[in-house]
This record gives C-alpha cells, structure tokens and sequence, in this order.
C-alpha cells in the first residue's frame, strides 16, 4: 500500500509534467515530494517499530515480516531513532510549503509540529526513551511489562500457523526486549531519574504478580495455546511458549524486578518532576507535546480552579433537584458514590451485568447521531474488561481503535477492578467519552478517511482525541442523553469537574512542589471519588506528566472553534459540516485545527 501511493504520486507529477502550466507544476511537485516523505518516513517507522503495523492493521503482504518482530528497545535505538527525527525534520522542511494546497497545508504542518517538538525534547533531555510525556521507563504504567502481554493478546491476531509461529517470535524478542529496557532504566537512574516510592510500590505489585505466577497459568503462555487450539491450529505451542517463558521472558522479568526492589531505599516520595535533571523544562515539554498549546502551567492552574467553581455551581442546581442538598458539591459526590444504589455487585455477576448497560447506551444514541454527523462509524465496537494483571494501575477507561483493514474490532475497556470506583451516576458519560461521540466515533472516521496519508492516521495528538472525546460528552447532552437521567447528567459534570480537577493537580504536584497526598485531598475534596480510584488518577499523573491536562483544554478549543464558526456563519453554520470538517481532516495539533476550521469557515461563506 505505502509503495502503491509513492508510485502514483509519482506518475502522476511525470504524466502531468509537459501539459501543466509551471505554477501548477511547482505546486505538483511539492505535493510529490511531501507524499514521498511521508511514505519513506513512514516505512522507516515500520521497520523500527513493526509493532504499529499490527495496531494499524496492515501487517500482511509485504509487510508480514513485522509481525514477527516487536522492535529494538535498545539505548542504542534510542540514540538512532533521535537522529533518525532531527533528519527527517530537516528533510520535511526542505520541501517548499508555500507551493503545497489545501490537505497538503494540514498534513505537512501536522508531521512538522509532531516532529520539531519530538526533536526539541530529543535535544534537551537524555532520559525515558527520548522526549518527553514519560520519564520513568518502568513504572505501574510504563515499561513491556505492562503493554506487551495486553497487546500480543489482544492485538497480534492468529488465524494461520504462521501468525502462531510470529507469535513465538515476539515472545523471544519480549525477554530481549525487557534487558534492553532495564538498561534504558539503569542508564537514566545514573542521572538521577527515579520513580517516587510509591509509584515503584504499585508497579512491583504488578510486577511480581506478573513473575509469580505458574508458567501454565501466564496469559502469555495461555493466550497462544487458547487460540490456536479455537483455530485447529496444529503443533506444541503449549510446549514451546512455556519454554520461552521460562528461558527468556522470566529471568528478563526477574531482573526488572530485582532492579526495582534495588531503587526503593533509594526513591524519595516528592511527586513532581521538578526535582528532576531541568525538570522545569520537561513539565513545560511535556504539556506542549500532549496538549500540543504554550500554555504556562500558572495559566492551566488557575483555568482549572476558575473551572471548579463555575461547573461546581451547575452541579449545585441539579443535585438540589435530584434531592442531593447537605455538605459541599464535593461531599454530595461522595454521598452519590457511597449509595449503595449507584453500585453494581462486586461480583462477576455484576460486573457483566455492567458491560451489558453499557452496550444498552451505545445502541441508545446511535439513532441520534444524524442530525449531528454527516459520516458516521462503520468499524464494530467491543466493551471489555480491563485484563486483572494489570488492573491494580490502569486507568479507569480507555479506547484501543479498530486495525484499518477491519480485522480487529475497537475495544472500549473498563477498569472493574471494584464497581464501587465506577458508580452507575458516571458510566454514561465514561461511555459517550470512550465510544461513541467520543473516541471510537472520532477514531472510527480517521479509518474511513481515504484520503489520510498512513502517517496521519498513525499519530495521535492528546489535546485533539481527548479532548474531542471530553467535548462529545458535552454533545451527548446537547443530544438529549440525560433528558430523562437527571442523575446522570449530574455525573457529566461530575467528569467535567473530574478534567478541570486534573488541571489543577497536574500542575500542582509538577510545577507547584505538590506533594501525593495534597493533591489526593484536592481531588477527593472537589469530587468526591472513593480514594482507591483517586490515588490511582494521581499515581497516574505522576508518571505521565502533562497527559491529563490535554482533556480540558482541548474540550475548549473544540468549543472555542465550534462557536468561533457559529459567529463567522451565522444561519449558514452546520453543526454536521463543522463535525466533519474537524474529524475527516484527522488528529492534528490545536493549533492546526484551527486552521482546518478557517478553511471550514471559509469555504462555508463561498
């Protein structure tokens, strides 16, 4: 596929040449040279992370060979991929911008900011992995450890012997894989990066949990011999995972653990990254790459305490019509999350029971997307929950999109660790964020849209996907999903609140000297979540710097551009052309959205 579009875009500026005018030639040959970079570019990706080409869907043909292979997560891959960026950012620059047009404008500065800033961080900091978003290589939720078992299982598809035997292969590569981590790690904590105490505690947890268990029993071992006995897939890949397991991954695993247990006398309890090498300068790294904005972490902090107090006093009003009306709006929360009546059992049972409610509202708001969407998702959505081994630290909910070529369906997880961390008052807007509007809307059209270059639909930008997804919880309402659910709608801007409240507390711990437990209280003060969900929200602001600010301030944007249109319109704005407008163009930084809505805008007064 990336050879077919090199090859026509190719053709086609040849074929064109003699009977083009020399503007329009120029303008060709720019959009040729822009379409070959990001092919080039893109098949180097591959090759250095063969990974994606399974999460995208098109590790078959020519590309088969990736399946085999997890990639090299050596230091030395660390230092080659950094000049592998600056390169590649020189080479992209070369091309003349001013003769590009149109998709070829939002492509190229879209690959441009994700570029200058991978390469900026890859210049000023020499620890967890190259950039910045993630200093801690291990922890409760970075490190293979973590992400590689969940994907190989849920992921790496086996319809044929040969996707079996690619699954054996990916084994082995997952024990060099986790030495070649543990060097990463090892090579980091010489320049003074260690996790707080408290986030090693939470990943050991996971960790040993992981190591001790029967080879039999491992969901590595278990998830190959399961599916290739549904597949009558012939051969010991009962015997040969296990042995793998034990030859390779184990000891590898074992020696993560031992380096850990070795760091914890030496951890310090200070949250934020301020106390680490120009830890100032990586915070404000950090949330220029998710929130893709400039803005200080002074700016986001008082935003989320003006937040706090606006969305708190809508939250007042519909908990004195719901009969909530004693303590402060946090305190009400609280009372919400502790009636037993907003609880599922904490029992298999219940937590089926769950995921059933859950489809029930998918298939409830599909019939109302028309009037708000002009394109709407054709890849199938799968609610799951969040696999046991790893439950301890994940998050409460999040989204794996839909390979491209419609293999593997999208999955929404759900974290079910306790249902009394997921109260039936918030589940419908967890769900309208995670599936639809939300993620699997936005994602399942990115797939849809043909005329994406691969590279765009392989990048992610925080700021545009969650906050478009915060802003579809906002849309469910404007939809009339809680015309009848007050109770739920309370619980929306309980998320909404939850989003300001991560403003606040990011900001805090990183760039305020915030201690965990100032911040937890902040959190359980203002929200009132039960404080096993707290601790693992902050637990995971930790460790992922600047991520949870991307939310709030890309809904803003989205609702800053929606009303922006709506005055430069006025009758002539469509609520389903803004839509398509901003999801058909794929994710792109807020500052490149903006753009693509003046285009909108410009071409809706014409």
């Amino acid at each position: 596929m990336l050879s077919r579009r090199q090859l026509l875009a190719s053709t086609v500026a040849a074929g064109a040449a003699a009977a083009l005018p020399k503007f329009a030639l120029a303008q060709t040959t720019a959009a040729a040279q822009l379409n070959a970079f990001f092919d080039a570019y893109m098949a180097r990706q591959l090759r250095r992370s063969p990974t994606n080409a399974t999460s995208l869907g098109i590790d078959k043909g020519d590309l088969a060979w990736t399946k085999f292979h997890l990639g090299d997560f050596s230091l030395e891959s660390v230092a080659d991929a950094k000049v592998d960026t600056a390169q590649a950012l020189a080479q992209l620059r070369s091309i003349p911008r001013a003769q590009l047009s149109g998709m070829d404008v939002v492509n190229y500065d879209t690959v441009e900011f994700s570029l200058a800033t991978q390469d900026e961080a890859n210049r000023a900091f020499d620890y967890g992995g190259g950039g910045a978003g993630a200093p801690y290589v291990i922890s409760q939720l970075t490190g293979s450890y973590q992400d590689v078992p969940d994907f190989l299982d849920t992921q790496h598809t086996i319809e044929t012997k040969a996707d079996a035997d690619a699954y054996l292969s990916r084994l082995e590569d997952f024990g060099r894989g986790l030495d070649d981590e543990l060097e990463i790690a090892q090579h980091d904590v010489a320049l003074g990066v260690v996790p707080p105490d408290f986030i090693i505690d939470k990943a050991l947890v996971q960790m040993k949990a992981f190591a001790d268990a029967a080879p039999e029993t491992s969901p590595l071992v278990q998830s190959v011999v399961r599916r290739t006995k549904e597949k009558n897939i012939e051969g010991d890949y009962a015997g040969q995972a296990r042995a793998i397991y034990l030859e390779k991954v184990l000891p590898a695993l074992r020696r993560q653990v031992g380096f850990m247990e070795y760091l914890r006398p030496r951890a310090v309890h200070d949250a934020g990254i301020w106390r680490l090498p120009e830890g100032d300068a990586y915070y404000a790294a950090s949330l220029k790459q998710y929130t893709t904005t400039t803005r200080s972490p002074e700016e986001i902090h008082q935003t989320g305490l003006d937040l706090l107090s606006s969305l708190g006093a809508q939250a007042d009003k519909l908990m004195r019509k719901a009969g909530y009306t004693r303590g402060t709006v946090g305190e009400r929360f609280a009372q919400m999350y502790a009636d037993p009546r907003q609880h599922y059992p904490n029992t298999d049972a219940g937590k089926e029971q769950l995921i059933e409610d859950l489809n029930a509202k998918i298939k409830a708001i599909m019939p109302r997307l028309a009037p708000y969407f002009t394109t709407l998702p054709t890849d199938p959505l799968v609610i799951r929950r969040v696999p046991k081994a790893i439950e301890a630290g994940a998050p409460g909910g999040y989204y794996n999109q839909a390979s491209l070529d419609g293999s593997r369906p999208a999955t929404y997880w759900i974290n079910l660790i306790d249902t009394a961390d997921q109260p039936k008052f918030a589940l419908p807007t967890l769900t309208y964020h995670e599936g639809i509007p939300g993620h699997h809307l936005q994602l399942s059209l990115q797939n849809q849209s043909g005329d994406l270059p691969l590279i765009r639909k392989s990048l992610w930008f925080s700021g545009y996907g969650e906050g478009w997804a915060l802003y579809a919880e906002q849309l469910a309402v404007e939809m009339g999903m809680y015309d009848h659910d007050p109770v739920g709608h309370i619980g929306m801007l309980h998320d909404a609140m939850f989003r300001a409240t991560r403003l606040v507390v990011d900001t805090g711990m990183h760039a305020k000297r915030w201690s965990r437990e100032q911040a937890l209280k902040f959190y359980m003060d203002n929200i009132g979540d039960n404080e096993g969900g707290a601790t693992r929200e902050i637990e995971r602001y930790v460790v992922w710097p600047g991520q949870a600010c991307s939310y709030m301030l890309g809904k803003l944007e989205w609702l800053r551009l929606r009303e922006k249109a709506e005055a430069a319109l006025g009758p002539k704005f469509d609520i389903r052309k803004f839509h398509e407008a901003g999801l058909m163009s794929g994710p792109v930084p807020l500052t490149v959205l903006e753009r693509v809505i003046d285009n909108y805008i410009a071409s809706a007064k014409a």
